[in-house]
């Protein structure tokens, strides 16, 4: 028996130095280890041996064993070292060659505007504020000084749910929901979505997004307005721009005002798109109307405001001459991508 141990130990010793891949110890461990294996065999024949032989056979056998676990880990560490260096050495990678960039998302060109708008007024310590896209009839027209017969309430003109719930037309009722709340003085813009009953062409959309904005103090002139709007337009359209106020109407600002800036296409000279006026309009402003102050509780006595309002997507065409709202909303990333 001894003689026989000695010859396995050979031979194991032998194959586990020749294996050149760790597959070829795995089938070497099963040949001398595994349950039909030739070290487990001669474990189960010690019953055949004298008594006096059991312990000290089975004590080598043992010592075997262990001695051939050991040199397979060790030879399987030295091949899956070898491996890897092999596949490192394979598979080398060119760190000279460009790297491929990452496809990066971008802002859209709508809310690119709306954070400028944002920055500007904030800048001139506006704060921003949201209010509910589902409104009630009292916020969106009565408060604002539509009275229930105005043409503005009409089925073909408002998204209506109920006779008292509609969708938005304008984010001038989050106006009226701030000075609720507050006491003057009172600097805060509204941006959001707002909805009118238009159609889908080159110019109208259903859904646009206003920014309207609000000041309330006891000391607030036109003046006050006039110079927030020319820092506006500088801000947007660069310096020097030109800007002027028309004599308007709007139910909750009196007096009104739309504003125009000099044609961004050609400088004021008179093109197509200004219709030869050298004039584009960009927004709607006023003092608010005293009644619209006295439904909130304020004293118009004693305080004045102006409000203004403008469409983004009016600004965003300016700004980057496009003619053509649905462009914003119909996600071609050809167009989309250039900003």
């Amino acid at each position: 028996m001894r003689d026989r141990l000695e010859q396995l130990k050979g031979e194991a010793w032998k194959r586990i130095a020749e294996a050149d891949e760790t597959g070829e110890l795995d089938r070497i461990r099963v040949r001398y280890l595994g349950k039909k294996g030739e070290l487990t065999e001669l474990l189960r024949s010690l019953g055949s041996l004298p008594q006096e032989q059991r312990p000290e056979i089975g004590r080598l056998v043992n010592e075997l064993r262990s001695q051939l676990e050991g040199r397979l880990h060790s030879r399987l560490d030295t091949l899956q070292t070898e491996e890897l260096q092999r596949d490192l050495a394979r598979e080398t990678i060119d760190i000279s060659l460009p790297g491929r960039r990452p496809a990066v998302g971008r802002k859209h060109p709508l809310n690119q505007v709306l954070a400028e708008i944002e920055a500007v007024f904030m800048g001139m310590g506006f704060e921003v504020v949201e209010g509910p896209e589902v409104e009630l009839d009292y916020y969106n027209f009565e408060a604002l000084n539509v009275p229930p017969d105005h043409p503005a309430r009409d089925m073909q003109d408002t998204f209506f749910i109920t006779d008292d719930i509609l969708l938005r037309s304008q984010t001038s009722p989050v106006q009226v929901r701030i000075m609720e709340k507050r006491q003057p003085p009172v600097r805060i813009i509204a941006p959001g979505k707002v909805y009118r009953v238009d159609l889908f062409d080159a110019t109208h959309s259903p859904m646009f997004h206003q920014v309207e904005g609000l000041l309330v103090d006891e000391v607030t002139t036109f003046g006050d307005l006039k110079g927030i709007l020319q820092v506006f337009v500088s801000a947007l359209f660069g310096k020097g721009r030109g800007v002027r106020f028309r004599p308007s109407f709007f139910p909750f600002t009196e007096p009104s005002a739309e504003i125009d800036i000099e044609c961004i296409m050609c400088s004021g000279r008179g093109c197509r798109v200004c219709s030869n006026t050298g004039w584009l309009e960009i927004l709607g402003a006023g003092m608010v109307d005293p009644r619209v102050l006295s439904k909130v509780g304020y004293d118009p006595e004693v305080v004045q405001g102006f409000a203004f309002g403008m469409g983004v997507e009016r600004i965003a065409m300016l700004k980057y001459g496009i003619d053509d709202i649905r462009l914003f909303f119909e996600n071609d990333m050809r167009f989309l991508a250039q900003f």
